[in-house]
């Protein structure tokens, strides 16, 4: 018969081949029919050729068909097995050689391929593409051989071929399936980045959430192979243990066994699983259950595009899971029978094989490895001895774990890191005396005994375990086994099948048969914890890919047709289009008659104007601007350090770059905050009238498009060396993938570690003009270990306020995460945080009936649901409101209503997070069918949001927006969530993760009911609440505000939550027979019960408040109907369901309607359908004046709906939004530790890093912000899939990054403006450090000019022009108002007017006012000792030939005729500089400067010296002139008094210095002798016994004249047409008198003064060309004074005498003086006469 599976054919095809032939034979004459049965088999051997487990020849190549049949295997080749995507339970042999496969170690394989098929024995496949269309592999991606060849083969003791250990490829994405068992876990559930999965077998994620994942045991530098393979430590705070020692031999190096360990059950199942056989590969340990089919491990929410790497063999060799006995089979049906796959956690010694139905178990090694890892807790202490300490025995920590799951209530579920620190404490707690004895006592040379305390044995373990759990109601069932888990595994599975563990949450099975350790496993069998559990074993990415493939596969509409199900009058969907067509054409009634009278202000135009709206302007706050300023500082100090990785000096501008995650709003938001805030203006990147495309350069959306946009960055960068760049990492705990990451995957996702492969290349990190900052609300997983960034270089958002005083005054107050929870915790009335217990319930009991079904997929539905069911209620179908919970009624009402209140049309904004993209679809459909049905379109919007699109709103509302935010532009759309202030609207926010949009201040609720509460770390957690962070009024107290408010102020509600206690004590003993819906409602934070989900028409849709309209008797209110209790749960269809009578809270009613009883429940709902999910019914309709169900339903004036014209932006302003959790989340949230501290706060920080180890302190309530920072930097480590993982290996002490700032502080608090505020003060400073203070004075004497004929320069001549020079007349009238004191110098043009000498000033104001303005250097400006550059690096002094000490001392001496003695100088030459110098030879004597010729036409040096005379200013001097003569070499002499010398050539040793003699060191300088004398006690009679001054005497005489000439010259105060005529020296005689310069030089040029009358002639120090000649020609007025200063008094009447000027002058003795100063300070002497 040929090929054996070709002869077994299906009736089917026959029947189908038969009808063929008939058919072909009737309708053709020619046509000759194949004979049917050659038919068949032909044809049946071409299928082969192309059937998935055959070869093209049509040979078998499954190993279980030819495992038994002999092989022939070429020398060095191996037989291999081959997985396809198709074939998921079965391996395809292959023979392939060994030269192209890895060693042990994952290394050595050669590239390439060689292989032969073995079922048609064909050779040479030299590619491994042909390899695979030849053995029928059906890919849909590219063929590779790391992907698809997955095990070894090896014969068994009984020769047939088996399943071997796995390929060890090096780095695949599927190498680390397997979870290690020495990995330390804090949850029962695998670590996020255990393992990796195959591509084809369904292997679960795991994620750092509820119950923590796998982690590393120890820090990662003690086992850097390790690191490939934790999983993130997450869960409660806990500390977790250390983990077992790894074996010494490489972890990836596995043996390869003829059997392998224990393997791990398929998670959430694929639709083509159809079973799992004990050779299925799993983890070696057992660890790994599967999730779905073709799923690759990732590491965490926002990643889930990165394949993670792990182990693939055990780690840990203290208990091998090695098979036992025969294997156990999973009974059938066994999820349809439990409603949920039960999860075993491997405990100690062996496991069992499991066969069967694999797909409904699922096996985790999580609780092996807590076990493991507390057997090394002790350590810690192996300093103290080891033999003394023991670790904690098996038997006592499954015990321990006993007693931990018999306190678990029924709503909880463990969690690993609770379990961890029960066998620490309880290790510490037993060892306590023998750790006290070493930490307080030297060794000793023999140990102490051990404790006397009695362990437990083997044999008391079941029957401890079991009186343990006898108190628990059968919630924990123990199973003792005679011989192995096998039995006690059987056992339990025959329970179920059997219903008998019902009411069981977790059977513990212990297996204490042998001598030496016990066997044990626990398995979760509640619904609740099992359907957790299961779930949080899904990467996000898995989870995404379950949920689409429900979806796709049409699983979930058994789940639509089971709510189309509920409404008693029939389909859903029918009621809507019912209703629909019975109000097609106008608006819905009840909507209509619930509108209220608003007390509107109209504009002139007499358009309605609401007074809440409005667009706050653009403004920096307090805190943003003293966060500005820390940036600025560390950005100095990074510049001051000596390290010099930063000089600021050497910038001129300031340029940025804002890279944020791929987000559309995002990027138009950060687009938006640049454009206001002027940033681009100030700092001069762009002009005034600057395009939307402008300001795109400058942020950067990391999508697949940003690595062209950066490299331009680099660029610039590069080409502008004097710019610093600033580049801002925004929201940057997003995306933390290595580089190396996506070098291995790039085919996955070429996004994948672009923030590593770009903000962390080489070029950023060399660049030294390039600081990056780091910006997030979260930066924790950039506190690692082995961080880039500085402790140093932090920055965290300050307090707002120390010891109850405000630190910054600002008008409002951030409200966060720890306010939310200050909230539920102070007393509210309704708490800010909230969940919904009728929605849980509801959940629950749909999770029962459709166990299938992915929880996100049902949550959604269910809430969508809700949403319908509300609108619908408040649209006019009363009926509805029993499909609804509370919460989400007052949603629902609250968003149709508020428009209403407002004269505008002002709404709230309803947040609706949907992570899954998919279901975020699903319900925007089904929410936009139900309104368009309800004929809502234009009463509020639904809009879809994801990180991919934009923003999209209907053509009505957007120019509603318009219209309230004045925009002309017809063409404009709300590009942000911002610009949809005040728009009533759902915003249904999907994507897995926020990427930094910030929401209105319209938002009202929050509503987070379906985020995945499986996955959450502290970043997770805390980035979802922070969407609902919000900035309210300081000026309203906010507790006030919340109570007194209308909106959220249900007091039938409130009532109700108080008097939780009655109402579930009237349940009794029923409660066991109540039905899932039933609520656990433990706290009063819940915001609604069961028994009021289903309210009064008039209560519950007129309005959250039970005040009943004035208008109705009071009667009336005895009518109210009231709330019913929730249907139970049936056993079959059509059964019917045991009622049970309930009591409404009382209080509910006495608080209303006093001396009203609570009534009894006057009918009860009867389900037809085995759950009954409505939730209540109210008992009778609500009585009305009215009989139309529109006006039952109608809101009426004075119910709980929003007060008459009170918009609803006025309630945003003092109270943030409400927030609605998953009531596990909430439990979460609001719980703290012994200390205080949120549980929350200690998660695991992050999904990329793992806990280094298990012995670190808790996080405490008072850390602040840099304590946690330091917290984590010491406890944590990067994954190695974490850009930070390679760090420490850069060669680098610190790894720290010099030029690199992280900016933390929580969402939507302001960092964005603070950072912008950052990029200002930074250029601000930048251009302070190259602009100086100049004086910004108008100018005097402007209109004083020489001789009209002369030529003065304008600004039009060219500069410099030589020949100009010489024409120009020197301009000695002062213009400058500094000297506006000074004696005006008289000239040809005598018209001086009193204006133009400007306005006089006070002496004080001269110098302490003067007006300065700022003025930028330019590039020719010379700098003080704190510039340095390159440039001028030699100038400075650093010559390379020179040492800074080499330079010489030479005298020079002349005579000075004022001081009347030889004046010696000194002159300081480095060597570097003597080439400007002349010396004698020999002898070497400073002889003269050498200087460059004037027709010199060189432009390389300058010919003319520069003197600069400085005292007191060797830093701050402007003695650096190298950019000052462009690089040219030059002559500059300091000017320095003698006991300065020393000082200024310290700081300037290049330079040349001439000293003055000591004489000048207090020249210059008044004596503290003198600021209490005034000036006209500065001279004195000669010979008087006045107090000498200890002053110079040039300066008194100088000081003296300056204030008191009037009195040597009063013919001369104001008198400006007859000047004082000062010979060959000018000094200042004050503003009120003016002088007339002339010089005694032969060849001088004087003006002529022949017509000229002089007020007074001052002669000082008349050298010999002053001759009575020279006097004669010069004409006075009667009366005018004349002063001769000569230095000493002979020298006086010497030059009287000679100058002949008794002739015409007067002298009197009593008219001669000296200046007040001490003899040996040689006074100066003058003599006064009057003109004959």
């Amino acid at each position: 018969m040929g090929n054996s599976y070709a002869g077994q054919l299906k009736t089917t095809r026959f029947e189908e081949v038969l009808h063929n032939s008939i058919e072909a034979s009737l309708r053709s004459n020619n046509l000759v029919p194949r004979p049917i049965f050659s038919q068949l088999y032909l044809e049946a051997e071409q299928q082969l050729a192309a059937l998935e487990g055959f070869c093209q020849a049509g040979k078998d190549l499954r190993l279980v068909s030819i495992s038994n049949e002999p092989m022939d295997v070429p020398a060095g080749f191996l037989l291999v097995g081959a997985k396809s995507p198709s074939l998921p339970d079965h391996l395809l042999v292959c023979a392939v050689d060994k030269r192209f496969l890895p060693d042990d170690n994952g290394h050595n394989a050669l590239l390439g391929f060689s292989g032969n098929c073995v079922g048609c024995g064909k050779k040479g496949f030299c590619y491994f593409t042909e390899f695979s269309n030849h053995i029928n592999l059906k890919l849909t991606t590219q063929p590779k051989k790391q992907k698809h060849l997955k095990y070894y083969l090896v014969r068994n003791a009984q020769g047939t071929l088996t399943k071997g250990p796995l390929i060890c490829w090096k780095g695949s994405e599927f190498r680390s399936r397997q979870i290690p068992a020495s990995t330390c876990s804090s949850s029962l559930f695998p670590a996020l980045e255990s393992a990796a999965a195959f591509p084809s077998e369904p292997v679960p994620g795991t994620n750092p959430s509820i119950l923590m994942g796998a982690q590393q045991a120890g820090p990662a530098s003690d086992h850097p192979s390790l690191n490939a393979a934790m999983g993130p430590a997450v869960f409660n705070g806990k500390d977790s243990p250390k983990c077992q020692q790894l074996a010494k031999n490489n972890l990836l190096a596995l043996p390869r066994p003829s059997a392998l360990g224990v393997l791990s059950n398929s998670g959430p199942p694929k639709k083509r699983h159809k079973g799992w056989s004990p050779e299925s590969p799993s983890a070696p340990d057992g660890g790994c259950p599967q999730g779905g089919g073709n799923r690759a491990k990732y590491e965490s929410a926002g990643m889930s595009s990165v394949p993670q790497v792990g182990l693939v063999g055990p780690a840990s060799v203290t208990f091998p899971v090695v098979a036992s006995g025969e294997p156990v089979s999973v009974p059938d049906n066994l999820l349809k029978i439990c409603k949920a796959k039960p999860v075993i956690f491997k405990g100690h010694g062996n496991f069992p094989y499991l066969c069967g139905n694999l797909n409904d178990v699922v096996v985790s090694p999580l609780l092996y490895t807590c076990y493991q890892n507390s057997q090394s807790v002790s350590r810690a202490y192996e300093q103290y001895g080891t033999s003394a300490i023991q670790p904690i025995s098996e038997e006592m920590q499954l015990l321990l774990t006993v007693y931990y799951l018999v306190q678990l209530a029924a709503d909880q579920v463990p969690l690993m890191e609770d379990l961890e620190q029960i066998f620490l404490r309880s290790w510490r707690e037993s060892h306590l005396t023998e750790i006290r004895q070493y930490q307080q006592a030297p060794p000793q040379p023999f140990p102490p005994a051990p404790s006397a305390a009695a362990p437990v044995t083997s044999a008391q373990l079941p029957w401890l375990a079991s009186l343990a759990a006898s108190s628990c109601n059968d919630s924990v069932h123990v199973i003792e086994c005679a011989y192995s888990l096998a039995e006690g595994l059987s056992e339990m599975f025959r329970l179920l099948v059997e219903g008998k563990l019902a009411k069981t949450n977790y059977v513990v099975i212990i297996c204490a048969c042998r001598s030496a350790a016990i066997d044990s496993c626990i398995a979760v069998t509640g619904k609740y914890q099992a359907r957790i559990l299961s779930e949080s074993l899904l990467t996000p990415a898995e989870y995404q890919k379950e949920v689409n493939y429900e979806l796709v596969t049409g699983k979930v509409d058994s789940l639509g047709a089971f709510f189309s199900t509920l409404c008693p009058e029939g389909d859903i969907d029918i009621l809507l289009d019912k209703f629909h067509q019975e109000n097609q054409g106008h608006i819905s009634s009840s909507l209509t008659a619930s509108s209220v009278t608003k007390a509107a202000s109209l504009d002139v135009s007499g358009t309605p104007v609401c007074t809440s709206y409005h667009l706050e302007p653009h403004s920096i706050r307090p805190f943003q601007l003293a966060v500005a300023q820390k940036l600025l500082s560390h950005v100095c100090s990074i510049a001051d350090s000596s390290t010099q990785n930063l000089d600021l000096g050497s910038f001129e501008k300031v340029d940025f770059l804002i890279c944020i995650p791929p987000s559309e709003v995002t990027y138009q938001q950060t687009l938006f905050h640049v454009w206001h805030s002027g940033v681009l203006l100030e700092l001069g990147l762009e002009k005034e009238h600057m395009t939307k495309q402008r300001v795109e350069q400058y942020v950067l959306k990391l999508d697949a498009e940003a690595q062209t946009k950066f490299k331009a960055f680099l660029q610039n960068s590069f080409q502008n060396p004097h710019t610093l760049f600033v580049l801002i990492h925004d929201h940057a705990h997003w995306d933390l993938v290595s580089s190396t990451v996506h070098n291995l995957y790039s085919q996955s996702d070429p996004s994948v570690g672009l923030v590593d492969r770009l903000l962390n290349c080489r070029e950023v990190k060399e660049a030294p003009n390039i600081v990056t900052l780091h910006v997030t609300s979260f930066p924790y997983a950039l506190q690692t270990q082995h961080t880039l960034i500085s402790p140093y270089n932090e920055i965290h958002w300050p307090a707002s306020c120390s010891n109850g005083v405000d630190l910054y005054h600002e008008n409002k107050k951030y409200f966060g995460l720890s306010e939310f929870i200050e909230s539920t915790l102070s007393g509210h009335s309704l708490p800010l945080l909230r969940y919904d217990s009728s929605f849980e319930a509801m959940v629950t009991a749909l999770g029962k009936r459709f166990p299938r079904l992915h929880s996100a997929v049902i949550r959604t539905f269910v809430l969508v649901q809700h949403y319908a069911a509300a609108l619908m209620a408040v649209s006019g179908l009363p009926q509805m409101k029993n499909y609804t919970s509370v919460e989400t009624l007052e949603i629902t009402q609250n968003l149709l209503n508020s428009p209403k209140q407002c004269p505008c049309g002002h709404g709230l904004m309803v947040l609706l997070r949907v992570p899954c993209s998919p279901l975020a679809a699903v319900a925007y459909e089904r929410l936009a069918h139900v309104r368009a049905r309800l004929a809502l379109e234009e009463h509020f919007e639904i809009i879809l949001g994801s990180p991919s699109s934009g923003v999209t709103v209907g053509k009505h509302f957007v120019k509603q927006l318009r219209m309230w935010q004045k925009i002309e532009d017809v063409e404009w759309r709300p590009q942000t969530y911002l610009e949809l202030e005040g728009l009533p609207c759902i915003l249904i926010f999907s994507g897995m993760d926020p990427h930094g949009e910030s929401l209105p201040r319209s938002l009202r609720y929050c509503d987070l009911r379906l985020i995945n509460s499986s996955c959450l770390v502290r970043t997770a957690l805390e980035q979802e609440l922070g969407l609902a962070a919000y900035f309210v009024s300081n000026e309203v107290p906010l507790e006030k505000g919340a109570r007194n408010e209308a909106l959220e102020s249900d007091a039938e509600k409130l009532s109700s939550t108080d008097n939780e206690d009655e109402e579930l004590g009237t349940e009794g003993s029923t409660s066991e027979k109540r039905s899932p819906m039933k609520r656990e409602r433990s706290r009063s934070h819940d915001s609604a019960s069961s028994s009021l989900s289903s309210k009064a028409s008039g209560s519950a849709l007129g309005g959250e408040s039970s005040a009943q309209p004035t208008a109705l008797p009071q009667g009336e209110h005895a009518r109210s109907p009231q709330p019913c209790g929730p249907a139970e749960e049936g056993g079959a269809p059509g059964e019917k369901q045991r009622p049970r009578a309930s009591q409404g809270p009382p209080l509910a009613i006495s608080r209303h309607s006093p001396g009203l009883t609570p009534q009894p429940d006057c009918g009860l709902r009867t389900g037809q359908r085995s759950v009954q999910v409505s939730v209540t019914s109210s008992c009778s309709q609500l009585s009305s004046s009215s009989g139309s169900s529109s006006s039952s339903v109608a809101p009426a004036a004075g119910t709980w709906v929003l007060q008459a014209s009170q918009c609803s932006l006025t309630k945003a302003c003092r109270q943030p939004p409400i927030v609605f959790l998953p009531k596990l989340v909430y439990d979460m949230v609001v719980s703290t530790d012994s200390s205080g501290l949120p549980k929350a706060a200690s998660l695991l920080p992050s999904p990329s890093v793992m806990w280094a180890s298990s012995f670190r302190p808790l996080l405490s309530k008072t850390m602040t912000s840099t304590e946690q920072s330091l917290y984590y930097r010491q406890w944590t480590v990067p994954r190695p899939s974490h850009m930070d993982y390679g760090n420490r290996a850069e060669g680098r002490v610190d790894g720290f990054h010099p030029r690199r700032l992280l900016l933390s502080g929580p969402p939507q608090i302001g960092k964005t403006g603070a950072y912008l505020q950052f990029l200002s003060v930074l250029s601000r400073m930048l251009v302070r450090l190259t602009e100086v203070d100049v004086y910004d004075e108008e100018e005097i004497n402007i209109n004083l000019r020489e001789e009209s004929d002369w030529h003065y320069l304008q600004l039009s001549d060219p500069w410099p022009d030589l020949e100009l020079f010489k024409k120009l007349p020197f301009d000695y009238i002062i213009h400058d108002p500094k000297y506006e004191d000074a004696s005006l110098i008289c000239s040809h043009y005598q018209s001086i007017k009193s204006e133009d000498r400007g306005m006089s000033r006070k002496p004080e104001d001269l110098y302490v006012r003067r007006q300065t303005a700022r003025m930028r250097l330019s590039k020719y400006a010379a700098y003080n000792t704190y510039h340095h550059c390159e440039q001028c690096h030699q100038y400075m002094g650093f010559h390379p030939r020179y040492q800074l000490y080499e330079s010489t001392l030479h005298a020079f001496a002349f005579s000075y005729s004022m001081l009347g003695e030889e004046i010696q100088l000194h002159f300081i030459i480095p060597k570097s500089k003597e080439h400007h110098f002349v010396f004698s030879q020999p002898g070497g004597q400073l002889e003269s400067m050498r200087l460059p010729l004037v027709t010199d036409k060189s432009h390389e040096y300058i010919k003319s010296p520069t003197f600069t005379p400085t005292t007191g200013r060797h830093e701050h001097g402007l003695f650096n002139l190298y950019h000052a003569m462009d690089g040219a070499s030059h002559l500059h002499v300091l000017v320095v008094k003698e006991y300065e010398m020393a000082i200024y050539k310290k700081y300037w040793p290049n330079h040349i210095m001439l000293v003055l003699p000591s004489i000048f060191n207090s020249a210059g300088v008044v004596s503290d002798n003198s600021a209490a004398v005034v000036p006209a006690q500065y001279i004195c009679a000669p010979d008087s016994k006045h107090t000498f001054l200890a002053a110079p005497a040039q300066l008194l005489l100088e000081k003296f004249l300056q204030h008191h000439s009037h009195l040597f010259f009063p013919l001369s105060l104001k008198n400006r047409d007859h000047p004082v005529l000062s010979v060959d020296c000018y000094l200042n005689l004050g503003s009120q008198i003016s002088v007339c310069y002339v010089s005694s030089r032969p060849h001088s040029l004087n003006i002529s003064c022949s017509d000229l009358l002089f007020s007074g002639l001052l002669l000082y120090l008349c050298d010999s060309f002053v001759g009575a000649s020279f006097l004669k020609k010069f004409h006075f007025l009667k009366g005018a004074t004349l002063c001769v200063i000569c230095q000493d008094r002979s020298s006086l009447r010497q030059t009287v005498v000679r100058l002949e000027l008794e002739d015409e002058w007067q002298f009197r003795l009593r008219d001669e003086f000296q200046t007040a100063n001490a003899r040996e300070d040689r006074p100066l002497f003058f003599l006064t006469g009057r003109h004959i």
